[in-house]
């Protein structure tokens, strides 16, 4: 059997592999890109002088700090802003029936007023199984003990795996090279550069852009006074992952904590310049300093991208989306490449006859 269909072969197997064992992947994924995003630091610190342990315990050591930090400041700030949130919901329900519902029904001509009293009178009336339900919620709980006991097991296992693979990340990939056959080795080595030039832009870039707008948008709403400026500015931030999202979620929310907040046009109007300035920043500084044109991502792939993860497998699927793409498009490229050199595109690449000959 040809070489090519023994790897045609193994990627298949692979691919089966990874759906069937797709629910424990999660801690090793993520370890692998902590990894892969540590290792320039550390490789840093070894030609500094320090030894590969050394250097893995002072980049993990920084990795723990910088996330102890960011939860010892976040975990307080989001939990004082829960509580403001759950404040305010009372005040809206009252909004909706007093402004918002006879003005409806104005336009329209439907009993709105009617329906929500009607949604009230059922609330009340079921109110008194609240206690049936509870016991079935606390009972369903129970039953899904060990999913949550396993799914912990998975978190915990995160720093361990990032510490291994880092320890021995050079020494993986120097492995992986001598298991390429001699005929491939400069064509992969040469994919895998450009590759890790795509990733690393994308992985270290994306996150300090992520950062810099959940920032952005956090300060300008904390600044007007707007509430939960900082649980907003997160959301926010954590969604431009993929592209719009991040603006069209954020401006959305703060637009309406804003109306009812204080009931001003010229409030939604600082919003809306806030998110703009955010924008500006991201396309005239942020993405042109921090990505550059490297990754090529159409928006729309990138949300392709992360719905198909999704899809395939679950929250492993949308943290690999993104990078899996940007290979999938260093590797297309190839492919086109290769094939805008190939006689099928053009049949007067083809050799002559004379050319043959010598």
């Amino acid at each position: 059997m040809r070489r090519e269909w023994w790897v045609l072969i193994g990627v298949v197997a692979l691919v089966w592999l990874l759906f069937r064992l797709e629910a424990m992947l999660m801690p090793f994924f993520a370890g692998m890109i902590l990894a892969y995003l540590g290792d320039p630091l550390a490789n840093r610190l070894e030609r500094w002088g320090l030894s590969r342990p050394l250097a893995v315990c002072v980049v993990f050591l920084v990795l723990v700090l910088a996330l102890a930090v960011a939860l010892l400041v976040l975990i307080p700030l989001l939990a004082q802003q829960f509580r403001q949130f759950g404040q305010v919901i009372p005040g809206i329900f009252g909004w909706v029936e007093t402004v918002l519902a006879p003005q409806l029904e104005a336009w329209t001509g439907f009993d709105v007023t009617g329906e929500l009293n009607n949604v009230q009178e059922t609330l009340s009336a079921h109110w008194q199984d609240a206690g049936g339900y509870l016991a079935q919620f606390l009972g369903q709980v129970g039953r899904s003990g060990m999913a949550f006991v396993t799914w912990v097991t998975y978190v915990a296992l995160i720093p361990v795996v990032t510490f291994y693979l880092l320890l021995d990340w050079n020494r993986l990939m120097a492995s992986i090279r001598d298991l390429l056959p001699r005929e491939w080795e400069a064509d992969a080595v040469r994919l895998a550069r450009r590759c890790d030039e795509v990733l690393s832009a994308f992985l270290r870039g994306q996150l300090l852009v992520m950062l810099c707008l959940g920032v952005i948008y956090a300060v300008g709403l904390s600044l007007m006074g707007v509430r939960f400026g900082g649980l907003i500015g997160l959301i926010a931030g954590l969604a431009s992952i993929v592209p719009f999202l991040g603006f069209i979620v954020g401006i959305s929310v703060a637009l309406i904590v804003a109306f009812f907040q204080f009931g001003s046009w010229l409030i939604l109007l600082g919003v809306v310049v806030v998110f703009s300035i955010g924008q500006v920043i991201e396309s005239t500084v942020l993405q042109p300093k921090l990505l550059g044109d490297r990754i090529g991502l159409h928006p729309v792939a990138v949300i392709f991208a992360v719905l198909a993860g999704g899809n395939l497998f679950g929250f492993t699927g949308v943290l690999l989306a993104l990078p899996a793409a940007a290979v999938i498009m260093v590797l297309l490229r190839e492919l086109n490449d290769r094939y805008k050199n190939s006689t099928l595109y053009d049949a007067r690449q083809r050799p002559t006859d004379d050319e043959e000959s010598t």
